[in-house]
């Protein structure tokens, strides 16, 4: 904190406190990560992450699949692939990349049965694949 000894010093720049850490901002602070974790669980929204890129993507209420996996080609028509040889239609896709590291979300106009999850985990570069 500021101190008048200090205050018109000439090598001394006085900041003042930004309150990150009163009670008030650090439970506003829990009900934003506790938000932003059932965004990501519920619908594979990602905000403010360090290592996952920003990405939104309106659910229409049907099944979506949440894939991450790494930044590389081939990797939607692989996906894509996989859920149109069972017949299924996509209904929205979003795939945003940061680094290396790249999320698609999947909505889908059917639920993707269980061998078509296994194939798309077993797609090289895929690290994980949700049904939500």
């Amino acid at each position: 904190f500021p101190t008048n000894r200090l205050k018109d010093h000439p090598r001394v720049i006085m900041l003042p406190h930004l309150g990150a850490s009163t009670g008030e901002a650090e439970e506003n602070c829990a009900i934003m990560v506790a938000d932003q974790v059932r965004d990501y669980l519920e619908s594979g929204t990602v905000h403010n992450s360090v290592n996952f890129p920003e990405m939104a993507m309106a659910r229409n209420g049907g099944p979506r699949l949440v894939i991450v996996n790494a930044n590389v080609p081939h990797m939607i028509e692989r996906i894509s692939k996989a859920i149109s040889g069972a017949g299924i239609n996509i209904l929205d896709m979003l795939n945003k990349s940061r680094g290396e590291i790249a999320c698609t979300l999947v909505d889908t106009a059917a639920p993707a049965p269980a061998e078509v999850v296994a194939q798309i985990a077993d797609v090289q570069g895929v690290l994980s694949v949700r049904v939500l």
